[in-house]
Parts: structure tokens; sequence; C-alpha cells
């Protein structure tokens, strides 16, 4: 059986990076999950990689058909965003990977059973991350520094230490060392859980 492998943590800790370069490591048996959004496609992104892009209607139809497994809103300086999971049909014969937010386990957990969630959470330094941050958005071809702001403030309470204590399938990899060594320390974890079975 499989196991649903959530990479989370703050905004700028490399949860992109360090997903794509596992999904070009072909012989780890895994397969990508990608989250829905309401908010506006970025210069840099592809529908179907990053996200899947849709409207508000198109959100109400899957929650009409009971395919939302969880959504999160969020009152951006552009107005409410939503990000939300849809159900795929899972089958745990694979491994799955898939970035999300601290606040979306309990669902996915109640939703899939939390034997078949593991939550790998990257940290890094809050210079580091605030740096990148800014890298990332300097990118854009509008950048809005007002919503790194906010997503910096935000992640402080929605990744305090309290909130990361409760869960005892939580694997930290420190997201400042090498892109190399934190597939390597995915890997080693991937093995810890398979001999837990």
């Amino acid at each position: 059986m499989g196991k649903l492998y959530c990479i989370l943590g703050k905004s700028g800790v490399g949860k992109d990076t360090l997903f794509k370069q596992i999904m070009k490591t072909t012989d780890l048996n895994i397969q990508p999950i990608i989250p829905y959004t309401t908010r506006p496609k970025r210069s840099n992104e592809q529908e179907g990689v990053q996200y899947h892009f849709v409207n508000d209607q198109e959100l109400a139809e899957l929650e009409k058909q009971n395919k939302v497994i969880e959504k999160r809103q969020y009152d951006t300086v552009f107005g409410v965003w939503s990000y939300f999971t849809v159900d795929t049909g899972l089958d745990f014969k694979n491994n799955y990977l898939f970035i999300t937010t601290l606040e979306a386990i309990e669902k996915l957990a109640n939703w899939y059973g939390p034997e078949n969630i593991v939550i790998i959470y990257l940290e890094i330094s809050d210079r580091v991350r605030l740096e990148r941050a800014i890298n990332r958005e300097n990118t854009q071809e509008s950048p809005n520094y007002s919503e790194v702001c906010r997503r910096y403030l935000a992640d402080e309470i929605d990744f305090s230490e309290d909130k990361l204590s409760v869960y005892a399938n939580l694997y930290r990899i420190n997201a400042e060392q090498s892109l190399e060594q934190c597939v390597r320390s995915f890997v080693n974890i991937m093995s810890q859980v398979e001999n837990r079975k």
C-alpha cells in the first residue's frame, strides 16, 4: 500500500522546487496530486502543473458533486482566493506527492485515513525565507510586495510550533541544505515509512 506524502511549509521554503525534483526522480514510484485554486495564474505557471486554475462557478460545481475534500480561503489584496483539494479517487497502490497546508491535513486524514498520510515539513530561517519570497516576487510581471508581507505574517501563525507538535507523523527537512540533500532526506523518510509497515 502507498502513502500520500504531503509537503508543507511556510511561503518561500522551496516546496515547489523540491516537489519538481522529486517528480524527476523516476525510481521513487510516486505520482503527483495537483491542487486547485481560484487565484489568477502567475506568469511562470502552467495549468495542471502547479495548480488547476478554476473560477468560482467551477468550484461551486465541484462542491455540489461532493468532490471537494478541503477548501481554504484567503482574503488577499486582490480579493478572496480559494485553494482546495479535489478527490481524484486515490487507490493507494502507489505513493502520491502533494503540496498542501497544515490546516488541510486533518480533512485529508479524515477523507483518506490518517494511516495513509505522511507530513513532510520544510523549514528554513526567517531571513532566507523572506529573501526567497521577495526574489520570487521580483520575477512577476507586476510584483506585489504587500501580498508577500501578508503571506509571511500569516505563515507565522499557521505554522506555529504548537500547531505542528500535535502531528506524530510529521517529518522535518532542513530546506537550507542543497536540493540534492533535500531529495535524499525525502527518500530516507520514505524508507522509514516503508520499514514501519
